[in-house]
């Protein structure tokens, strides 16, 4: 387990000595290679006419632009696999997707595209100087179009400090959908599961936990409901004078109010429900109800006054006002997704993550992670 579980997003200045760091120097080889190129043009007059030779313009600046290219491949693979570059792993920072892993090559291309469009715009009026051979007025075109288009690089690498959800996001992070986290002050995401984990939560030493009757609508089968039985039978003694009796019902309903106790027919003695606790990602640790629900500003239907409410905060509003609905039985708990925007979904222990179909009740075991939007909760025994 990592050290530290929180994610930091990186500061403004971190990110911008990052791109300094990566982009000087290529930028220096180009410029000294293009100065060298233009020192060496000629100028000779023909029939009336000035001609300039500009081979050791075209033989250095192509050098230049050659290896230019080549550094700026290399170092959008190496990015766009790790979120590593060079300025990166000097600064402390790793470039991620939304859910915290390497954020790809077409991502990282969208970024730069946006960061060095003025760059770009330079290099094209370059190449139409040389293609065309305005020499006289190359200075007068050239250097206003270098500054701008650095200006608007600096522009949008510091535009994050103004990004109103934690400086998660510049600009070009916005339209790549890409995150970046300081991994000196916080958790590397990449290396570490992403941005829901994982996360440390062992829960208490208990006896093994009696099972009873899933509350979902014909999810008694008739070999469960022998085990069951029998199991029954081995306890009834030490847990019928503490527990109530509820029958179980066959058309029972997610929803629908329950006991702490589950019976199976009306023959079987009563079962108790092992008490649960969740462990959320922003270090909370909480014991679960029987039936809770989950969101930004969570609120039950008409009918669901007595439900346990558990709000969570999400400056980026990736998860609902009502999210998910948990109740508790069959060892577990019934998570519903609440019909939310960006779904919910389950990782259990032997990291099998699987979706949450909305309205859809889904056993959850203890030692499972619940990820609902870009939250999540582990699922321990208390």
């Amino acid at each position: 387990m990592p050290g530290k579980l929180e994610l930091v997003p990186a500061a403004a200045g971190k990110r911008l000595g990052a791109a300094v760091l990566d982009w000087l120097p290529p930028v220096t080889i180009l410029t000294v290679l293009l100065a060298v190129g233009f020192a060496g043009i000629t100028r000779t007059q023909s029939g009336g006419f000035i001609v300039y030779g500009t081979s050791s313009l075209v033989l250095f600046g192509g050098i230049g632009a050659g290896l230019t290219l080549i550094y700026t491949v290399v170092l959008a693979m190496l990015e766009g696999r790790s979120g590593v570059t060079p300025g990166n792993r000097l600064m402390g920072i790793r470039s991620t997707d939304a859910d915290g892993y390497a954020p790809g090559g077409g991502a990282v291309f969208l970024r730069g595209l946006i960061t060095g469009a003025g760059v770009l715009l330079a290099v094209i009026a370059a190449a139409a100087v040389m293609a065309f051979q305005w020499f006289g007025v190359a200075v007068l075109v050239l250097g206003p179009l270098l500054f701008l288009g650095t200006a608007w690089a600096v522009l949008v690498v510091l535009s994050s400090a103004w990004d109103r959800n934690g400086q998660l996001r510049g600009w070009h992070d916005t339209a790549a959908k890409t995150l970046v986290f300081d991994v000196k002050s916080g958790r590397n995401p990449v290396t570490t599961g992403g941005i829901q984990g994982p996360y440390s939560f062992a829960p208490l030493d208990l006896p093994p936990v009696r099972q009873v009757a899933s509350p979902l609508a014909g999810a008694a089968a008739a070999a469960s409901a022998t085990a069951a039985a029998s199991t029954a039978s081995e306890t009834a003694a030490a847990y019928a004078p503490a527990a109530a009796s509820v029958p179980f019902h066959p058309d029972t309903h997610p929803d629908d109010d329950h006991d702490r106790t589950q019976v199976r027919g009306n023959t079987q003695a009563p079962v108790t429900v092992a008490m649960l606790r969740i462990r959320l990602d922003d270090g909370r640790d909480i014991e679960l109800d029987r039936t809770a629900l989950i969101g930004r500003n969570p609120a039950g239907h008409p009918g669901e006054d007595s439900v346990q409410l558990i709000p969570v905060a999400d400056p980026v509003r990736s998860i609902s006002k009502t999210h998910l609905h948990l109740l508790a039985g069959n060892g577990g708990v019934w998570a519903t997704d609440r019909n939310s925007t960006n779904g919910s979904a389950v990782t259990t222990p032997d990291g099998i993550r699987t979706a949450l179909a909305a309205g859809e009740p889904t056993h959850v075991r203890p030692g499972s992670t619940v990820h609902f939007g870009d939250r999540s909760f582990y699922l321990g025994q208390a």
